[in-house]
């Protein structure tokens, strides 16, 4: 009989990735738990995602996935219902039985993360950028009720896809280029890249009461600035990866954590995350 591995490995892979926050998270989650298992990180290409998940033995029990590989870790595993429908997967767990499970986690904790500003019901959103993300977050705001959703994009051909997602659930997606008129709504969403945002902070701040901005560093960025300015809620990158953590943990160690203990790893990892 195969001893029991007790120490388990995980980490998380993408490209970039030396700026993450996630192994400070998940650190801290494992410390509150008592559990001495390992957290790193790993730059990784498309093409490099199957070799070094194949390359996994026994002792590994989940990775976290970031860009560019949410969408090429589809083909590794069962992939779960919530995935299949996003099309993108940032958690893959290894299962006791020697399967592999793909999951998404962005989806429920962006609502986490919204939630903790009190917005738990939308009607109308604006979302900038059409990416990985913005794919999680119409599925995200289908989830709080949305029936409308302004998507601006600097090629607007590339949200089509977003389009067709938002139908499958029952949302209009309406497409707009980075420069039009920006629609009253209950929350504007920032899934762009960096700095992308900068030109249209100001009316887009304007726009909705309360504003998402995915990135967390460097912080605050301009489109924060403005939404603070202008009396705004504000959510970072930071409050999702805590909300997502929050669901990778349990499903990779099966046990939950305190929110508050992740946010202050993060909180307290953050300086040292600039170059």
């Amino acid at each position: 009989m195969t001893a029991e591995v007790r120490v388990r490995r995980c980490a998380v892979l993408g490209s970039p990735i030396a700026h993450s926050l996630s192994p400070a998270l998940h650190r801290a989650a494992y410390a509150e738990l008592g559990l001495g298992w390992s957290y790193d990180r790993f730059e990784l290409a498309e093409d490099g995602l199957a070799p070094f998940v194949e390359g996994c033995d026994r002792s590994w029990r989940g990775l976290s996935l970031t860009m560019p590989l949410k969408v090429v870790a589809l083909a590794l595993g069962q992939v779960e219902p919530l995935a299949a429908r996003v099309g993108a997967a940032n958690t893959l767990v290894f299962e006791d039985d020697g399967t592999r499970t793909l999951h998404n986690t962005d989806v429920p904790g962006l609502v986490w993360a919204l939630g903790q500003v009190g917005v738990t019901a939308v009607e109308r959103a604006t979302l900038l950028g059409a990416g990985a993300t913005a794919r999680s977050t119409i599925v995200s705001l289908n989830r709080l009720g949305a029936q409308e959703v302004t998507v601006l994009a600097r090629t607007p051909a590339r949200a089509e896809p977003l389009v067709v997602l938002g139908a499958s659930l029952g949302v209009s997606v309406a497409v707009l280029g980075w420069d039009a008129p920006l629609p009253p709504a209950d929350v504007l969403l920032n899934t762009a890249v960096a700095g992308a945002a900068d030109a249209v902070a100001g009316r887009a701040a304007a726009s909705a009461p309360v504003v998402f901005d995915a990135l967390y560093d460097p912080w605050p960025t301009a489109l924060a600035l403005a939404a603070e300015a202008a009396g705004c809620r504000v959510v970072n990158g930071l409050d999702l990866l805590v909300g997502q953590a929050l669901v990778q943990v349990e499903l990779m160690t099966g046990r939950s954590v305190p929110a508050a203990t992740l946010m202050a790893a993060g909180r307290a990892a953050l300086p040292a995350a600039h170059p």
